[in-house]
C-alpha cells in the first residue's frame, strides 16, 4: 500500500506540473484569471504530493510530520483561494476581458477525466495505510476536478459567446470551494479505527488498534 500511494503521488506530481506550466502560460497570453488561478492550484497539488512522498517515507514515529503535511496543505489551499479571489474582484471591476484560450480548454477536459481516476486511486490508499494527510490529498485532488469543470464551463462561455465576465466569474465560484478544503486540512480529521505506524526496514503499514 505504501508503495501503491508512492507511485500514485509520483504520477500526481508529474501531471500537475505539467499542467502547472500549460495553464499558467496560456493563462497570461489569454488574461485569464480562472485558468491562471487554476495553474497555481495544480502547483498547490505538486507541492502536496512532495509533502505525501515525504509522509509515505516517515518511520513509525510519523504523525507529527502527518500533522505538519496536513497544516501545509491547508494553508497552500487559503492562500491560494486569497488570491483568486482579488483577482478575479479586480478583473470585474476594471472589466479587463480575457481572450479565449483553446489550449485551455483542451486542459480542463483533459483534467476533468483524469482527476477523478486519480482521487479514487489514493482514497483507497488512505483507507488501507489509515492516512489523514493521504486522504486530505485525494480530496484535493477532487478539488481540481471540481475546477476543471468550472474552467471548462467559464472558458467555453468566452469563446463561444464573448462572455468575457464568465471568466471571474468562474474564479469566483472557485474560492469558497478552495477555502473550504483549506480549513478542513487545517482541522484535519481523527482517524478513529486505526493508528498506523510505518516501520523503517519494509515500509510496510503495521495497523494496531
Amino acid at each position: 500500500m505504501v508503495r501503491r500511494g508512492r507511485r500514485l503521488e509520483y504520477l500526481t506530481l508529474g501531471w500537475n506540473l505539467v499542467e502547472a506550466v500549460i495553464a499558467i502560460g496560456s493563462g497570461m497570453a489569454a488574461g485569464s484569471t480562472a485558468l491562471i488561478g487554476f495553474g497555481i492550484d495544480s502547483l498547490i497539488e505538486s507541492t502536496s504530493g512532495a509533502v505525501l512522498l515525504w509522509r509515505l517515507s516517515t518511520d513509525a514515529r510519523g504523525d507529527l510530520r502527518e500533522e505538519r503535511a496536513l497544516k501545509l496543505v491547508g494553508l497552500s489551499f487559503l492562500l491560494l483561494a486569497a488570491w483568486v479571489g482579488w483577482e478575479a474582484v479586480s478583473t470585474l471591476v476594471i472589466r479587463e476581458e480575457p481572450d479565449e484560450s483553446l489550449v485551455g480548454i483542451v486542459l480542463a477536459a483533459v483534467s476533468l477525466v483524469v482527476m477523478p481516476i486519480l482521487a479514487r486511486a489514493k482514497r483507497k490508499v488512505a483507507v488501507g495505510l489509515g492516512s489523514r494527510a493521504l486522504e486530505a490529498d485525494s480530496r484535493q485532488t477532487d478539488l481540481c476536478a471540481y475546477l476543471s469543470a468550472i474552467l471548462l464551463m467559464g472558458l467555453s462561455l468566452n469563446a463561444l459567446f464573448g462572455w468575457w465576465w464568465a471568466d471571474p466569474a468562474a474564479a469566483l465560484v472557485m474560492v469558497p470551494i478552495i477555502a473550504r478544503e483549506g480549513v478542513n486540512a487545517l482541522r484535519g480529521e481523527e482517524c478513529t479505527d486505526c493508528h498506523v505506524h510505518l516501520s523503517v526496514a519494509g515500509n510496510e503499514p503495521h495497523v494496531s488498534p
